[in-house]
């Protein structure tokens, strides 16, 4: 079969790999579907110090059981699953405290396990010792499932943060995980949602999929003001920057109205980690700042119901379905950011 594989930083081939075969408690899928986002980017061209060459990329995976190894139970040939990228160990402190997302020995796939750019892939018994193989509803496109993963992020970020009823929310960046948080917001109640994005051409791109009650381009006006604007001086109670962006952090801290909550949802490249802090704003309007990193087994759960009930509709979000030969092109289209979500069909 053909898979997409990490060599290292600039080197990544669609090349020949033999079929996998199932071991004792692993369990064999036929990927349907495994979206991309900026992650792929990141270690096609940079790598990641966790990854081991080669290594078949991919982490946001839906597909059907083929085959299943000795010991395990509860699947079956033709269940159609979803795969949890981040996979927690379970049994450390944190992950028994219900605290998964932090866990200090969580692997991944596409970075510890072969992933989903691949006609077939082996989910590990690590999944399964997490409950992290999900069965996809009925409702649910395998396209869809695999926007769960990066949903799921989502979902973590705005439990952290508590949004609810009445809120206004500002999400930062119109990525598909910015467009996620703007229509997760509202299906948790927020009463106004204005998206903020540098580019005209992406900024309008997601606006025209996900209708933000405001949407203000920062690189054509000061988004501070105009976010204050558009609450009428007061500002927001909630601000989600869901972009690497130093100065999107420090902005969004000056247009928090008092006892604002601010999520620091995007992690800013390793080589420019800091920002300058104005703590005399926190201290002064009583301001919360919440960190969220990845998401737990149940978090994906949660957003595969959402997508099912229709909550959050994600088919739209899918810009464009690649076939496997065209995973270079998908990672060129998420790169430039001319599409939204970029789902490979293997």
């Amino acid at each position: 079969m053909k898979v997409f594989r990490f060599y290292a930083p600039g080197d990544v081939r669609l090349e020949e790999a033999p079929e996998p075969s199932p071991r004792a408690g692993e369990v064999k899928i036929r990927v349907r579907a495994c979206s991309m986002c900026g992650t792929d980017v990141k270690i096609s061209t940079s790598g990641h110090q966790r990854i081991v060459p080669p290594r078949v990329m991919g982490h946001e995976i839906a597909g059907e059981v083929v085959e299943v190894g000795d010991g395990v139970d509860g699947w079956a040939p033709g269940d159609r699953v979803q795969v949890i990228a981040a996979i927690p160990c379970g049994t450390c402190e944190f992950c028994r405290a219900g605290a998964m997302t932090i866990c200090p020995n969580q692997v991944s796939m596409g970075y510890d396990f072969d992933g989903g750019f691949a006609p077939f892939m082996i989910v590990p018994p690590e999944v399964l010792a997490v409950d992290g193989l999900n069965r996809i509803p009925d409702q649910v496109s395998f396209a869809e499932a695999s926007v769960a993963e990066p949903f799921a992020c989502a979902i973590n970020a705005q439990e952290i943060i508590d949004v609810h009823d009445g809120d206004v929310v500002v999400v930062v960046g119109s990525g598909p995980i910015g467009c996620l948080h703007v229509r997760l917001a509202r299906a948790r109640g927020a009463a106004k949602v204005i998206l903020v994005e540098l580019s005209r051409e992406r900024l309008d791109l997601a606006a025209g999929v996900v209708r933000p009650d405001v949407a203000i381009c920062a690189g054509e006006v000061d988004p501070v003001a105009a976010v204050k604007e558009a609450t009428d001086g007061r500002g927001p109670s909630v601000v989600i920057t869901a972009a690497a962006s130093g100065a999107a952090q420090e902005q969004a801290l000056q247009m928090l109205a008092p006892q604002g909550r601010l999520s620091l949802f995007g992690g800013l490249p390793k080589d420019r980690p800091t920002i300058t802090f104005d703590s005399n704003l926190v201290h002064y309007r009583e301001l919360a700042v919440f960190g969220a990193n990845g998401s737990s087994p149940a978090h994906n759960r949660q957003a595969l119901a959402h997508i099912a009930d229709g909550s959050v509709p994600v088919s739209d979000l899918i810009t464009h379905l690649l076939p496997l030969d065209q995973v270079a092109e998908g990672i060129d289209i998420v790169r430039s950011g001319t599409g939204i979500k970029v789902t490979i069909e293997p």
